[in-house]
């Protein structure tokens, strides 16, 4: 079985494990959880925050004939290192594929509200085995094995008789804030990783000395558990997606293959149930969010939930979107299509004029481009 996973993830053939991954995962659903934690979703939805900004998309590489399929290709520079994890770590992830599920769920959750990839929870499989108990030799406490003085910075107690860096929400909530505040230093996830194990300081001195930003380029002047931190989380992706992802990527390579507007499909933020029950069809044309949301009874709010950048990318020069929306409202869109388009039109244009009263013996007021 092993040998078929290997061959599927680096021949690029997904579909078959990402299949055989599905029925683990409906099999495991109903195992008891591996620890004495127990999370209600309620608890968890009390204490989530509202969303933040948004971030951009990440660096990848692909495969042309296969990405549709597939998904980003594997670096071929961690192909032999992620060869090895996957035939060593398979069996045991996969188990934690369904002992973990409550505790995926808490993260997927917490990391979406703070506008992050949740892909990232898998920073927590390689840090500690998601074992609130875990305790490294540098100090590092919890599922996200964070030190006390960052732990502290990021608004958690840590004393002699209270570690919240134990605890499996604020931990997270506390993981998410560090991983935005390293993702606006360095725009890179891999770069994230590296430094969310040793430190920025040592990712800004990497960079330094290769004089690239360039994970790949720059990994040998890191340390090697931090450069082998970010290839076993690159296998941790490949053994639970059946692929890589925007994490597993570079910016570079991201804008390369999605375009530099071409990452908003990954940064919607829906539930499974609104992904589940939504629709999607791809538009082109001048059409504008303020005007969609009117016409289809929808909050701006929530379209832009379902369509971030829509704006954006419909002013760009490659003016076409794949919309999502809920059915109803989708129907609705449809039935209204060339109306919206049109009142889009004349928004455009009422934009991008202005009546500028000039001064002049006749007093009179002329239209002026902006």
């Amino acid at each position: 079985m092993k040998n078929c996973v290997l061959q599927a993830v680096f021949l690029l053939a997904f579909t078959s494990f990402a299949a055989a991954q599905q029925a683990v995962s409906l099999e495991s659903s109903a195992v008891a959880i591996h620890s004495a934690t127990v999370v209600k979703d309620s608890t968890i939805m009390a204490t989530i925050v509202a969303p933040i900004a948004k971030k951009k998309g990440f660096k990848d590489l692909f495969d042309n004939d296969q990405a549709a399929i597939a998904g980003p290709r594997l670096n071929p520079r961690a192909i032999s290192f992620v060869q090895d994890y996957i035939e060593k770590n398979s069996e045991d992830l996969e188990n934690m594929r369904g002992w973990g599920k409550p505790y995926f769920n808490v993260m997927d959750a917490i990391l979406i509200a703070h506008n992050l990839p949740k892909e990232l929870k898998y920073l927590a499989v390689i840090e500690s085995r998601l074992h609130t108990s875990a305790v490294s030799w540098a100090g590092a406490v919890g599922p996200w094995q964070l030190m006390p003085a960052t732990a502290r910075v990021l608004g958690l107690k840590v004393t002699r008789k209270k570690d919240e860096r134990t605890n499996y929400i604020k931990s997270t909530q506390a993981a998410a804030k560090y991983l935005n505040d390293l993702y606006d230093q360095f725009g890179d996830w891999l770069l994230v990783i590296a430094a969310y194990n040793g430190g920025p300081g040592n990712v800004l001195k990497a960079i330094r000395k290769s004089g690239s930003r360039n994970f790949w380029d720059l990994q040998y002047y890191l340390p090697t558990e931090s450069r082998n931190h970010v290839k076993k989380f690159i296998g941790t992706h490949y053994i639970f997606e059946g692929q890589g992802g925007l994490t597993t990527l570079t910016k570079k390579e991201t804008d390369e293959n999605y375009g530099v507007n071409g990452t908003y499909i990954f940064n919607r933020r829906l539930t499974a149930g609104e992904t589940d029950e939504a629709k999607t069809e791809t538009v082109s044309g001048k059409y504008h969010s303020i005007v969609i949301a009117k016409n289809i009874m929808m909050d701006v709010t929530d379209f832009n939930r379902y369509n971030p950048d829509f704006d954006k990318v419909m002013a760009s020069a490659n003016n076409s979107y794949d919309i999502k929306l809920p059915a109803d409202k989708m129907e609705l869109f449809n039935a209204n299509k060339y109306q919206i388009l049109n009142e889009s039109i004349q928004l455009m244009l009422k934009s991008a004029t202005t009546e500028v009263t000039l001064p002049s013996s006749k007093d009179s007021s002329i239209m002026v481009k902006k």
